[in-house]
């Protein structure tokens, strides 16, 4: 499974200058290429939107919160999604090549895999990142 250049770049882009919010991967044609980004204003609301709900897709969320210290963090998510309702050969391919992608991805501080909305509830992300 090959990876497009561009999705290594729009991940350099949100980790280093915040470019984003997130980026939404998808498999087209034997490589992992990005299928949507979100700017910086946009809401975590926005970004499980973009996830189809009955398609596979890997996916990269810039979380930002506040410690009980009062401190502003912000952690990296790399969200495996694949839903129930996705065909089996595509949640075979996505399952396979989700390592070997995630390699390519420098930086990523925490990994959700999610079948369901409710596993990746906005709660289980802040939650995960704290």
């Amino acid at each position: 499974m090959a990876v497009d250049d561009e999705c290594k770049l729009k991940f350099l882009e949100l980790k280093a200058k915040r470019n984003y919010r997130f980026i939404v991967f998808k498999i087209q044609e034997q490589q992992v290429v990005v299928e949507k980004v979100g700017s910086p204003q946009e809401t975590y609301e926005d970004f499980t939107a973009a996830l189809p709900a009955d398609e596979c897709r890997y996916a990269v969320f810039d979380f930002d919160f506040t410690t009980d210290e009062n401190c502003q963090k912000s952690k990296i998510f790399f969200i495996a999604w694949s839903p129930d309702t996705s065909r089996v050969r595509s949640k075979m391919v996505y399952a396979s090549s989700k390592d070997r992608f995630k390699r390519e991805l420098d930086g990523i501080q925490v990994e959700l895999q999610a079948t369901d909305p409710s596993e990746m509830s906005f709660d289980i992300i802040k939650a995960r990142a704290i």
